[in-house]
Order: C-alpha cells, then sequence, then structure tokens
C-alpha cells in the first residue's frame, strides 16, 4: 500500500514538473512584441531609446513579458492603457501590454529590493508589500502625470495657436494650410499643441475628412478647450460659416476663460494661505507669552 502511495505521488511529481517545464518552455520560445518603427509610436519609441539608457536595457524583456501578457484575459485593463497612453500622447511608444509588462517588471524588481533590504537589516515584512504595489502603479501613475501635464500645455498654447490661425487665414490660408504654417513656423516642435496639429495635417493628408480628423484631436485631448475649438470648427463647416472670424471669437474667449481661471486661482491662494498664516501667527504668540507663563508658574513675575 505504501508503496502504490508512493509511486502515485512521485508520479504526480514528474507530471508537475513536466507541466511546469513545458510552460517556462514555451513562455521562452514566444517570440517578443515587435518594437513599433513607424507613426507616431515609432518617433516616440526612438525617442525614449535614445533619451532613457535603462529604458533601453530593459526594453528586450519589457516585449517578452509585454508577449506573456498578451495571451491573459485583461481586456478591461487594456482599454484603459490604450485611452491612458493616447491620452499621453502615445507615451514612449508603449502599447497596453507593454505598460502592464512595465507595471509588472517594476513591481517585481522593487518588491524583491525591498526583501533584500529587509532581511539584511531586518525591517518589517510588510515593507515588502509596499514596495511591491508601489512598484506595480509607479509607470501607470506616471503615464497619468503625463497625460495631465500634456493636456495643461495645450489648454495654455492653443488659445495663441488659435489666433495665429485666424490671422493666417485673414491673410489668405486656407484652415490646412495655417495649421501648416503654424507647426512650420514653431520654435520647438516637440510641444504637445504642435504636435497634435502635425497629427491632424497627417491625417488631412491622408484623406480623412477635416471632421474626422478633428474629433480625433477631441479624443486624444480631452479638455474643454479642445471640445470647445473641435466643436466651433465642425459647425464652422456643418453651416458654412467663415472659419476666420469664428477662430478669432474662439481665441478670445478662450483667454477670456484663462484669465478668469487665473483670479479664481489668485482667490483661492489667499484662503489657502489662511492655514500657514495662522500657524505662524500662533507660534509668534507662544513665543513671546512662553516666558512670561513660564516665569508666572515657577515663582511669579516680581524678584524672588
Amino acid at each position: 500500500m505504501i508503496g502504490r502511495l508512493e509511486a502515485l505521488l512521485a508520479l504526480t511529481f514528474l507530471m508537475i514538473l513536466a507541466g511546469v517545464s513545458a510552460l517556462a518552455f514555451q513562455l521562452a520560445a514566444m517570440p517578443t512584441v515587435p518594437r513599433p518603427k513607424l507613426g507616431c509610436r515609432g518617433l516616440k519609441r526612438a525617442d525614449a531609446l535614445r533619451r532613457d539608457s535603462l529604458f533601453r536595457l530593459s526594453d528586450p524583456l519589457v516585449r517578452l513579458v509585454a508577449a506573456w501578457v498578451a495571451v491573459l484575459p485583461l481586456e478591461s485593463i487594456r482599454r484603459r492603457g490604450r485611452r491612458l497612453l493616447i491620452h499621453a500622447g502615445e507615451y514612449m511608444g508603449l502599447s497596453e501590454d507593454e505598460l502592464i509588462a512595465l507595471c509588472a517588471l517594476c513591481g517585481l524588481c522593487l518588491g524583491a529590493a525591498s526583501w533584500v533590504l529587509a532581511e539584511l537589516l531586518g525591517l518589517p515584512r510588510m515593507l515588502v508589500v509596499g514596495a511591491l504595489c508601489l512598484g506595480v502603479t509607479a509607470p501607470w501613475f506616471r503615464a497619468v502625470a503625463v497625460a495631465q501635464a500634456r493636456a495643461r500645455s495645450i489648454d495654455r498654447g492653443l488659445p495663441g495657436a488659435v489666433e495665429l490661425a485666424a490671422m493666417c487665414m485673414s491673410a489668405g490660408l486656407d484652415f490646412p494650410g495655417s495649421l501648416r504654417r503654424i507647426v512650420s513656423s514653431a520654435a520647438d516642435p516637440s510641444q504637445p499643441v504642435i504636435e497634435e496639429f502635425s497629427r491632424v495635417l497627417q491625417e488631412l493628408d491622408l484623406g480623412h475628412t477635416r471632421r474626422n480628423a478633428m474629433e480625433g484631436l477631441a479624443a486624444r485631448v480631452p479638455t474643454d478647450q479642445v471640445r470647445e475649438f473641435v466643436n466651433s470648427v465642425v459647425q464652422a463647416e456643418d453651416k458654412g460659416s467663415p472659419l476666420a472670424s469664428v477662430l478669432t471669437i474662439q481665441a478670445q474667449t478662450q483667454r477670456l476663460r484663462r484669465s478668469i481661471a487665473a483670479e479664481e486661482t489668485a482667490s483661492e491662494a489667499a484662503l489657502m494661505l489662511l492655514g500657514p498664516m495662522t500657524l505662524i501667527f500662533v507660534c509668534v504668540i507662544v513665543l513671546l507669552l512662553g516666558p512670561v507663563v513660564v516665569r508666572f508658574m515657577t515663582g511669579g513675575l516680581g524678584p524672588a
């Protein structure tokens, strides 16, 4: 009886070992995700590889893990990741699977480093869990921060660009020609608003309608100012209104909105300073009255 049980356990162990070995061989033989070389993603990936040496070293491993992630049923996370990367301007040329793979690798690396430190320094094991969670979420929140900063930059630069487009159209250029003039005369082609105008021009050159190109701009930059700009251009085209005057009004409206937002921020700053000023006032009162209170409690204010 014991011999049969030992044989059954040995057979089970061999089957598990064979399954794990087959899975490891399948994962090792799986081709990596191809590196993007064309389009906006290709440009962003080439720029990221040129600027970041750490990402250049980890790029093959990221693409390998992304191939493993591609077989997992993570459709909801992929949709959120794809939307986030689009809002972030194709951040580092990553795909949604590569973003998930980068989060997993950062979590494993940071978790392993914290585990080694915990063993060497005798730190609590909860540090490993915290480091693992921090590593997993760090690339995702970095992409979120890039998307928010990009949206703010576009909101700041859009009124001036719209006003310049209106001036170009008043001088005789059409709408694509005015955008092309803005892009060609830009001091910094890497500005987000210039990148988005370049993307609109590329889509128009590829045969997209102006409505589709502008709606794509609104989808990539989901802010109120961009949405109003896109709606004004689309409605002017549908109704046959002169686009130059519409853009002039739109630029004035956006500048007025920026002024109102700046005034609101300034008014909120005074309220935010109320707490620190109160603490400073309390500290000054304590410094002035503290010695008096101490002398009164220890023997009075007069001579002993």
